[in-house]
């Protein structure tokens, strides 16, 4: 156990070395020029000696005046270092920034996801369970029926009738808190926290639930019906014995590897819930950066993202070991 983790650890290094250059040369590579779209200058204002000098001096201060490759290079050494450089859109240190927007992210999809593992997996278990049932059918119905919801118009739609005051007004139209929390104690803090996190918790909740829950579902279906599970059954074992012990548990190497995409989930948050809710999060902040081709704050982020994915999947591989004994990360010699 102890090889095989130090080996795939050692190969998170090249593979981080391919991700970031390969995002660095597509960034670098894009049409466009970033310092002349960032200074926002018309046509006019670009010719003349001025505009030009400024611009030399915006490439010169983030690199852009060097080759790719070079850039890549020096981009790696300060990364190495700790140090994200500052953002292209207002100066301030990349850490500064992310640091602001990756608790609310987190937050809210830390939230979403436990609502929809808590009651998907629960029902899809039910559904095989008891297949073709009332229950079963109704359940399908339902779930594909909040699925084909688009998330930007059912958040439209809370708004429009509990937060705008022309129906209800019990929640906030939009951002992570009220103008007094930050004086506030921490109760208050934290029910005003919660109070504004409601309607963008349940617009990312409820697309969720019909995809796992039928997920969940198959898999049962595809064991539930296996020689050891009626012969589980035969000794005479209880039925919820046969279906969480022996069936639902040879049914999560599935959900183990959806479960995989997790990590880096949690940093992405959803673009389309936070700026409909004005949640200044990870979404807004790389959606953000890439309209202001903001390099430092874009590597960042895709950084972080890769070495979230690639822990990922290695929690994943280590969690199919413990799961099933069968399963054996290193192969005898």
């Amino acid at each position: 156990m102890k090889k095989y983790i130090l080996k795939r650890l050692l190969l998170i290094i090249p593979t981080m070395l391919g991700i970031t250059l390969i995002t660095y040369g597509m960034i670098r590579s894009a049409p466009g020029d970033y310092t002349t779209l960032s200074l926002g200058m018309d046509s006019a204002l670009k010719t003349g000696s001025f505009a030009k000098e400024i611009i030399e001096q915006e490439k010169k201060l983030f690199g852009l005046d060097k080759p790719i490759y070079v850039g890549y290079v020096d981009w790696l050494k300060n990364t190495i270092t700790g140090d994200w450089g500052r953002s292209r859109k207002d100066g301030r240190p990349v850490t500064t920034r992310i640091a602001e927007a990756l608790p609310i992210t987190l937050a809210l999809n830390v939230i979403s996801m436990i609502i929809i593992y808590i009651i998907s997996i629960p029902m899809g278990i039910l559904s095989a369970v008891k297949k073709d049932s009332a229950f079963d059918r109704g359940s399908s119905l339902a779930l594909f029926i909040l699925y084909s919801l688009p998330a930007f118009w059912v958040g439209l739609l809370l708004l429009l009738y509990l937060s705008s005051g022309e129906y209800l007004n019990l929640f906030p139209l939009g951002g992570k808190s009220s103008d007094w929390a930050a004086q506030a104690s921490v109760m208050p803090w934290l029910l005003d926290r919660a109070w504004h996190l409601v309607l963008p918790v349940v617009t990312l909740t409820y697309g969720g639930f019909a995809f796992l829950a039928r997920y969940t579902r198959a898999n049962m279906l595809e064991v539930i019906n296996q020689q050891y599970i009626m012969t589980a059954r035969a000794k005479g074992l209880s039925e919820r014995k046969v279906v969480y012990t022996h069936a639902f548990r040879n049914s999560l190497i599935p959900l183990i590897t959806l479960m995989a995409t997790l990590l880096p989930g949690l940093l992405g948050g959803s673009v389309i819930v936070e700026k409909i809710f004005s949640v200044p999060g990870m979404g807004m902040l790389a959606f953000e950066a890439i309209l202001s081709r903001d390099i430092p704050v874009i590597m960042a982020i895709e950084t972080i993202a890769a070495l979230l994915t690639l822990a990922g999947i290695l929690i994943a591989d280590l969690t199919y070991a413990l799961v099933d004994p069968r399963i054996r990360l290193e192969a005898k010699i």
